[in-house]
């Protein structure tokens, strides 16, 4: 890990420096992306078939799972997997359910009414990573708030392999009620679900995590298809004073960077001595982890000891960095809620370790990364739905306001709109 020391100014430059560096646009992937989008726009199935060939090294005539292979992957699950993964829909859907919104109209004036409409989606098309790790959580943080939200169909993609779709992946699908699940990945799997193909039918929306290839595909089919967000790597910072147990400091640390190699680990405190311990252990508990290979480099490159002379020097990092998680272990940790002004996800306390949120506490764990935590907020219902404005006028109320939205629209030179106005009273003006 590297230690940063200095002012404000020039600690916030060096941590932004490095959001930077890994967002750096590659030209060469965005072209390779944007021949892959172009491709299956132009023949479909037949080039989903033969990229799949190409990277996946699987060869495939049906890309959609039967209800029978979903249904077989569930009972391959062990009982205890299924369990949990049953508590956390129940928290999930507890949690997100709160988050639902409704329709309004208002009637301040005689004849006069607006209001919103609240639709879901017609058709969300979620991806789910394959390639180093499984991950059934993704599945039910992205499907369960589409299904709050109304929407009415949810399809899957995730990356084949020749053995197959793993059977967690299958049970969660099952779990979250997906609708139909479809064996194809990468930029190739962002365009289908963009423009339709043969086999795979055409989205409103994409959400879900993947790796470069996948954020610039979404990058670049967005405006034909709502995306979410485009996600960075992973990372956490921590907030910590010289009560945090470094103990478990580290082991936070640890939990984002075994993520990938790119991800971002930041521990600020007011303590010398704490930065010291953390760092120990961090080096101590490296050696036992099995994704030590991984974790290692990610700190090497992007693991960040920080320590200042005051507490609003933390915040102030912090609010700079809008980190995706933000961890709190200080004493009296609700105290400080409200010096959080940006952070994807905000875990108060020794005890509300990060993974919590990521696995069973019910937030959404698709959370903003790279500073994004500044303007974008974690998944939610609200992502899966879209807002329709409602007006209604009698005559007689627009004939009392009539005057006014003439004048502006004759002051902005745009004389149609003010007939549009006018010629409905032009009979009784005779």
């Amino acid at each position: 890990m590297k230690w940063l020391t200095g002012n404000l100014i020039d600690i916030l430059s060096e941590l932004k420096q490095a959001q930077r560096n890994t967002n750096e646009e590659n030209q060469q992937i965005e072209q390779q992306v944007r021949e892959i989008i172009q491709q299956v726009n132009v023949n479909g199935d037949q080039a989903l078939r033969q990229f799949t060939e190409n990277f996946d090294k699987v060869q495939l005539e049906n890309f959609k799972l039967s209800k029978e292979e979903i249904e077989e992957g569930y009972r391959r699950v062990e009982p205890e997997v299924i369990r949990a993964l049953e508590v956390a829909k129940k928290n999930i859907l507890s949690y997100h359910q709160k988050q639902k919104q409704y329709d309004f109209m208002d009637h301040e004036k005689n004849g006069v009414f607006r209001g919103q409409r609240v639709l879901p989606l017609e058709r969300v098309g979620v991806y789910v990573p394959g390639g180093t790790a499984a991950y059934p959580s993704s599945v039910l943080m992205n499907v369960l708030p589409a299904k709050i939200a109304g929407v009415k169909e949810v399809i899957m993609v995730t990356p084949p392999s020749k053995a197959g779709i793993p059977d967690v992946i299958l049970a969660a699908a099952k779990i979250a009620e997906v609708d139909a699940v479809y064996q194809i990945g990468g930029a190739q799997a962002v365009a289908a679900l963009a423009y339709g193909t043969e086999s795979i039918p055409k989205v409103d929306k994409i959400v879900g995590p993947g790796n470069i290839f996948v954020a610039t595909a979404k990058k670049q089919v967005f405006g034909l298809v709502g995306i979410d967000m485009i996600a960075g790597p992973s990372e956490i910072g921590i907030l910590a004073d010289e009560q945090a147990n470094p103990v478990f400091v580290a082991a936070d640390l640890l939990s984002q960077a075994e993520h990938d190699k790119l991800a971002r680990a930041i521990l600020v405190t007011t303590s010398h001595k704490l930065a010291l311990e953390v760092e120990t252990e961090v080096a101590k508990q490296l050696k036992t982890l099995p994704r030590n290979e991984i974790a290692q480099a990610a700190m090497d490159a992007f693991g960040k000891l920080i320590v200042v002379e005051t507490q609003q020097e933390m915040f102030d990092i912090m609010n700079g960095l809008a980190p995706e998680h933000l961890e709190v272990q200080m004493e009296d940790p609700v105290s400080h809620l409200h010096k959080i002004r940006n952070a994807g996800s905000i875990f108060l306390g020794a005890y509300a370790s990060e993974p919590v949120g990521d696995y069973l506490s019910g937030t959404n764990h698709v959370l903003p990364t790279s500073g994004t935590a500044k303007f974008y907020s974690p998944l939610g219902v609200y992502d899966f739905v879209k807002y329709s404005q409602v007006t209604y006028y009698t005559k007689e109320a627009l004939k009392e306001v009539k005057e006014a939205i003439t004048i502006l629209a004759r002051k902005e030179g745009l004389e149609a709109h003010a007939r549009a106005i006018d010629v409905r009273f032009e009979e009784e003006e005779k």
